[in-house]
């Protein structure tokens, strides 16, 4: 049986998430050059910078946060934010060549990851999930 709570939710999807930072233009350089983000916007809203930057791919972004945009968070507090990749060796490499600090591949039983943070200490996990059912 159907909880008709559930049934009637309207759609919600996850589209931005706010990561705090302490230097914009340090950060924009990091995710559009190194992880290879697309900058969808760089704005200046009163006393507050608005940049949002998408993975190559994605439906969700991040939005780079200071001051009253982190919400209170600090620089570097965000940690374990998952980019689901199809080959976790090839994007090791990738972002080794791009001067990245990443972990090894990982093998945890089939879900490989590899791991790493950006200048601020916000952590990613790259994940290989391999075929889905």
């Amino acid at each position: 049986m159907s909880d008709p709570n559930v049934t009637s939710t309207p759609e919600m999807r996850l589209e931005v998430v706010i990561l705090p930072i302490a230097d914009f233009d340090r950060s924009i350089k990091f995710y559009t050059q190194k992880m290879g983000f697309h900058l969808d916007h760089d704005v200046v809203y009163g006393e507050m910078r608005i940049v949002q930057l998408t993975p190559v791919g994605s439906a969700c972004s991040i939005v780079l946060g200071s001051g009253p945009l982190a919400n209170g968070m600090t620089p570097g507090s965000i940690k374990g934010l998952h980019l689901v990749v199809q080959n976790a060796r090839q994007i090791h490499d990738l972002f080794t060549e791009r001067g990245i600090e990443v972990s090894d591949v990982e093998d945890m039983g089939g879900i490989k990851y590899v791991h790493l943070s950006d200048p601020d200490g916000n952590s990613w996990e790259m994940q290989e999930i391999g075929a889905r059912p």
